[in-house]
């Protein structure tokens, strides 16, 4: 991950990222995007779908793929080596993935040498919520109001939207402006190294560096916007799938307490979304002929939207330990 691509070379890998067709890949999953509006635009919006039907990412696509294998679905909101901040909305109904914006513009991470972006496929598990009324006892920290962040490690450059099946390997525990900000770490069970990457120790013996990369990448990214360095408990180390197994449960739980009302007050409290179309035990749980429902737009796709020659800049951090 240390290695210095050339820009041009990157800046196609962005594109296709970004304006990436899945049809094809998408041929063997039940799963896809409806995309609403030109990526780069406040308006712009990703739907996930179902046969059809808008789903939300946040609550309807299921935590499993299979349990009894341990095989987890993922939601991609960031594709590698790309620099828009998209996100899961938590507060819009049916939660499509946005661009995040800050002061009215929208967010891009900057590309801190030697590292292109994001460098892994970064999203977020379904149906998780780190509680952030809950302090875990070891980060001394609370949740941060989202679902579990995900970092995918696999070869393939995937796209805003896709719904992989991944298994876990491990978690660092970032602590965000106070808020612990839990990173799984994750392999698509499709990659070529998926049967030899099982645990923690195996991506250290299979892709050198990554961790290590791992831990800067979030240490440094906020500095060019004026921030300072990233911390983390446990000193920056990741701990070991079954850790991570622990976490991933542990909010589960915390989902599942959401969804069913046993924390509605939380709700308007923090300011999420349950609307839903398939927990029928749910305050959100909505009907597929409710107005609201079928007001979600059909798909407007359009092409990208140009981007301040700026956000390609490449910041070179004192701080980062090559």
């Amino acid at each position: 991950m240390s290695g210095v691509f050339h820009r041009r070379a990157f800046n196609r890998l962005s594109q296709q990222a970004r304006f990436f067709s899945p049809s094809a890949t998408m041929s063997t999953s039940p799963y896809a995007p409806r995309l609403i509006g030109a990526p780069n635009t406040l308006e712009h919006r990703v739907f996930i779908e179902q046969n059809g039907s808008v789903l939300s990412p946040f609550h309807d696509i299921p935590l499993f793929a299979d349990q009894s294998k341990g095989i987890f679905n993922m939601i991609v909101e960031v594709p590698r080596w790309t620099n828009a901040k998209m996100e899961i909305s938590t507060n819009e109904p049916f939660n499509p993935i946005k661009q995040d914006i800050k002061r009215g513009k929208l967010r891009f991470v900057r590309n801190c040498f030697p590292h292109h972006g994001y460098i892994w496929n970064y999203g977020a598990f379904p149906q998780t919520w780190e509680d952030p009324s809950q302090t875990h006892p070891e980060t001394k920290a609370k949740g941060d109001n989202d679902p579990l962040d995900v970092c995918e490690i696999g070869e393939q450059v995937g796209y805003v939207g896709q719904v992989k099946q991944v298994k876990v390997l491990g978690i660092m525990a970032l602590l965000d402006e106070g808020e612990t900000d839990w990173k799984v770490i994750v392999v698509d069970i499709n990659d070529p190294l998926a049967n030899r990457l099982n645990d923690i120790e195996d991506v250290e013996r299979h892709l050198p560096g990554l961790i290590r990369a791992t831990n800067e990448w979030f240490r440094i990214y906020k500095i060019p916007d004026g921030k300072p360095e990233n911390a983390f408990a446990f000193s920056g180390e990741a701990k070991n799938k079954k850790y991570a197994t622990e976490i991933i449960h542990e909010c589960h739980e915390a989902w599942r307490r959401l969804i069913t009302g046993e924390t509605a007050a939380k709700t308007a409290n923090y300011n999420l979304s349950i609307s839903n179309i398939t927990i029928q035990n749910s305050p959100g749980f909505l009907n597929r002929s409710d107005p609201s429902y079928t007001s979600v737009p059909a798909d407007s796709r359009q092409p990208p939207a140009p981007i301040d020659p700026s956000i390609s800049k490449w910041f070179h951090i004192s701080s980062a330990q090559v």
